[in-house]
């Protein structure tokens, strides 16, 4: 039987738990990042000119890909306040991506992007407000139908669980003032004109219709009346004519 001295006796034992708790440790941290690897999947936003009251901005967006069974199709992008829709333009985007304005915002989207694939793309904005931070409110749509929204802000200073991307500005440059409002533009795609277009159609159609319906009558109308005199004319002249025969009989 081996034989340990008092004074060895403690340092193996507390060798071999070292080696255990370090052992132990990995395996918490690594799984703790396995857990984590899926939430970490988000949206990001970048700027060529982060500085308040920049003019010709490029913002660079990134949606992380979360899903293990579809790609991308689009991205809907909520604009802060002080960027007009208008004031927007697009960059560089995945192929056959376009940019349609909203309300409040924009979506850029198109064909699906394979899975697994991150939607990075780039739009120009007119100018960034006045402001310390600008937030983006971001919805992004899977091929399959799936939604991620990246809508939320810090609050007390707590992070969010699913943060909207964040653009932190540096105090505008002196001297640097906020340019004229872009001419006002329809979001496209805009609400179908047919709809109204066809209420504006049918109310002139009957409205016309209406008309010539009263012009019609009117004539009909007046052609009753004109007939009518006509009959009593050629009644009165055939009773005249008549009366006059017997008379000139009756003389004879």
């Amino acid at each position: 039987m081996p034989t340990f001295t008092t004074s060895s006796f403690p340092s193996a034992f507390l060798s071999t738990n070292r080696r255990r708790a370090g052992l132990a440790g990995a395996a918490a941290l690594t799984a703790v990042l396995a857990l984590a690897g899926p939430a970490a999947a988000h949206a990001e936003v970048e700027a060529d000119k982060a500085q308040a009251l920049a003019e010709n901005v490029t913002l660079t967006f990134v949606s992380e890909a979360e899903s293990a069974s579809a790609g991308f199709r689009e991205v809907r992008v909520v604009l802060p306040e002080g960027i007009a829709p208008a004031d927007v333009s697009l960059g560089k985007a995945p192929k056959g991506w376009t940019l349609k304005t909203t309300a409040d915002g924009y979506v850029v989207g198109g064909p699906a992007l394979k899975t697994g694939v991150d939607a990075e793309y780039e739009v120009k904005v007119r100018q960034l407000p006045d402001a310390a931070e600008v937030a983006f409110k971001t919805v992004e749509t899977y091929g399959d139908g799936e939604i991620s929204r990246w809508i939320e802000l810090p609050t007390d200073g707590e992070e969010a669980e699913q943060p909207a991307p964040l653009l932190k500005l540096k105090a505008a440059a002196p001297g640097a003032t906020p340019v004229a409002p872009a001419p006002s533009a329809s979001p496209t795609p805009s609400p179908s004109p047919s709809a109204n277009a066809s209420v504006s159609v049918s109310a002139a159609t009957a409205t016309e219709a209406a008309e010539k319906k009263k012009d019609d009558d009117g004539s009909s109308t007046g052609l009753l009346v004109g007939g009518a005199i006509a009959a009593v004319l050629v009644l009165g002249g055939g009773a005249w004519w008549l009366v006059k025969r017997r008379v000139s009989a009756t003389g004879g």
